[in-house]
């Protein structure tokens, strides 16, 4: 029995089965469901878990070389948030990118989507592993 790390088996398993530069989404709660990704729902109710405690957790399970966000992200959230998620994401490049245009267009490639019940607007992450 595990006693540490990721303890949900789904998302375990996920993590598990990436390999170099493929790509996971961390999404909030309000994120469309995408049938052709495999999807780990671990939302239970507004704001737990978070992106940002996703995202912690699976930076301790693997290594990722670059990170993309809707650009969205920076006009809707106060600078508070946006250090928040900058903090989490310290030492992963990150760019924002318009969010029809360009950054849903990398969800098809994902390897598997995380949702949480996180309710920080455009707070969706592509990350794609080094």
């Amino acid at each position: 029995m595990l006693k540490q790390g990721i303890l949900n088996p789904a998302l375990n398993h996920l993590l598990s089965r990436i390999r170099h530069t493929n790509t996971l989404v961390i999404a909030d709660r309000g994120f469309p469901f995408w049938p052709m990704i495999e999807t780990v729902d671990l939302s239970l109710v507004d704001n737990v878990p978070t992106v940002l405690q996703v995202l912690q957790a699976v930076r301790e399970a693997a290594i990722f070389g670059q990170a993309y966000m809707a650009r969205e992200f920076l006009k809707k959230n106060n600078s508070e948030t946006q250090s928040a998620f900058s903090l989490a994401l310290e030492g992963i490049p990150t760019t924002h990118e318009p969010h029809e245009e360009v950054f849903k267009k990398r969800i098809l490639g994902a390897i598997g989507l995380v949702r949480t019940g996180d309710t920080t607007q455009y707070s969706n992450i592509v990350l794609v592993s080094a």
